[in-house]
């Protein structure tokens, strides 16, 4: 706020005027000001938008964050790179050498051809000379049963990670299904108890309006409110319910477990192939089966290691380049007058023949043996426990499926007794028990269904994992 005076003294009482309207107009702009303030503070910040979370996202997201199923993914490329090792080592290995050495000299000399002067070392090297220098390629190879031994063992121990991996993602879809629709039942029981709560607290004010005007005794308003605090109670533990599961399925799905999403929901359950379409399916995609067939053949494969101690290995080494005492390829004049060459090659052939090993490798054969046949047991009682998983999962799955159509028919009658019981109630002719339990009996049903949703799609997952079609 701006005043404008002129230069002519003005009087006390104008100055002191001016000093209250100045005074004034501060106090009114801070009112504004902390006003506004106070407004912005009482507004709610903006809520996130909830992720909407469908089955297939929610297993792509607990994939990427399950400890247990990184580490068998990280297993199962550990095996494959074990794998591509073992078959390296069937290949030749090539390498350089290179090497300079002097070796001090004791002060004497003697002549030599065409009156060179040596100087003898004090050390006796490779060729008693003090200086010598080695430049070169050598390649070599070792052939043994030993080596394809270990190419076989590297390929089952890579099929046996690779089955677990299956069985580890297989596993996690199975719980991530479960977790998902029980978030999905813990909602809808949710609702189904806010609607259970709402409809006792109607009822209790019925009767207390039955009671005012003398149509219901005081004992039914009582039940009534008993009936209403019972409800209100069975919301508090859906709540909770609700919340717990929600918790679990978001440590699964997000770095905050309590970041807020939806789940979309299925319209209804999908029908699920014949009881033979089944058996082909687990007869060509059970992991169980493939990873305990493999570990069959990693333990025959260590059979053949232990028994390739018994054989001959063969090494074979090519070497080609200097080893002479100057740097060069050409070395000096002979008495003869011949020039020598420096640059040259040399092959070898090593047989190395087992004698004696103080039965070290008889009794590692045994072990290998011991090993595969506890393999080959564990193959046949894996054999039989899918087989009887099958059948089991199967006759969940069919059996859950069949009872969804009577679970729906249940709601339905029992939300249609309770309509007429009120109604009966309220003409008179029914008593406040009846109410009560047409209200519980309701209640259950529609929690009954709930759970047979849950149990028909727990079972259906499993039938899928055990069949490889999830």
């Amino acid at each position: 706020m701006l005043f404008f005076v002129n230069e002519r003294p003005t009087s006390p009482a104008l100055t002191r005027c001016i000093s209250l309207i100045c005074l004034a107009g501060t106090l009114v702009s801070g009112w504004a000001a902390l006003a506004q303030t106070s407004v912005q503070a009482d507004q709610p910040a903006p809520a996130a938008t909830p992720v909407v979370i469908s089955l297939q996202d929610a297993i792509k997201r607990a994939q990427a964050s399950e400890p247990n199923y990184a580490n068998s993914v990280a297993n199962a490329q550990v095996a494959g790179l074990d794998k591509s090792i073992a078959r390296a080592g069937l290949l030749p290995r090539a390498r350089f050498n290179g090497q300079g050495l002097y070796v001090q000299p004791n002060g004497l000399r003697e002549v030599g051809g065409e009156g060179v002067v040596n100087t003898n070392p004090k050390f006796v090297s490779a060729d008693a000379r003090p200086r010598e220098y080695i430049a070169q390629g050598i390649v070599e190879e070792t052939v043994s049963l030993g080596g394809i031994a270990a190419v076989r063992r590297a390929n089952a121990a890579d099929a046996v990670a690779k089955a677990e991996l299956e069985i580890a993602r297989r596993g996690l879809v199975e719980a991530v299904t479960g977790l998902y629709y029980g978030v999905i039942s813990a909602d809808h029981k949710l609702s189904i108890a806010q609607q259970a709560a709402q409809e006792a607290a109607d009822f209790n004010k019925l009767t207390g309006q039955r009671e005012h005007a003398r149509e219901a005794a005081h004992a039914d308003t009582i039940k009534a409110q008993l009936q209403q605090q019972q409800r209100d109670r069975e919301l508090s533990d859906a709540k909770l319910n609700a919340d717990k599961a929600r918790l679990e399925l978001g440590v699964l799905l997000f770095s905050d477990p309590r970041t807020p999403f939806t789940l979309a929901v299925t319209a209804a359950p999908v029908a699920f192939a014949t009881r033979e379409d089944f058996n082909q399916l687990a007869s060509k995609n059970n992991v169980e089966l493939k990873s305990a067939l493999a570990t069959l053949n990693a333990s025959s494969a260590d059979v053949l290691t232990a028994q390739a101690a018994y054989l001959p290995s063969i090494g074979l080494n090519y070497t080609y380049g200097i080893d002479a005492n100057e740097f060069a390829t050409r070395g000096p004049l002979t008495p003869d007058g011949i020039r020598t060459h420096n640059l040259g090659y040399s092959a070898a052939v090593t047989v190395n023949l087992p004698v004696w090993d103080w039965l070290a490798t008889e009794h590692k054969v045994k072990q290998s043996e011991i090993k595969r046949d506890a393999a080959k047991t564990a193959l046949s009682a894996t054999q039989r426990r899918t087989i009887a998983m099958l059948d089991e999962s199967y006759a969940e799955a069919q059996g859950a499926r069949a009872q969804l159509a009577s679970l729906d028919d249940s709601v339905a009658t029992a939300a249609e007794s309770l309509r007429l019981t009120k109604l009966r109630y309220t003409g008179g002719e029914a008593t406040v028990l009846e109410v009560v339990d047409a209200q519980t009996a309701y209640i259950t049903a529609q929690n009954a269904r709930e759970d047979g949703r849950v149990r028909f799609e727990t079972a259906l997952a499993q039938l899928q994992t055990l069949t490889g079609t999830i």
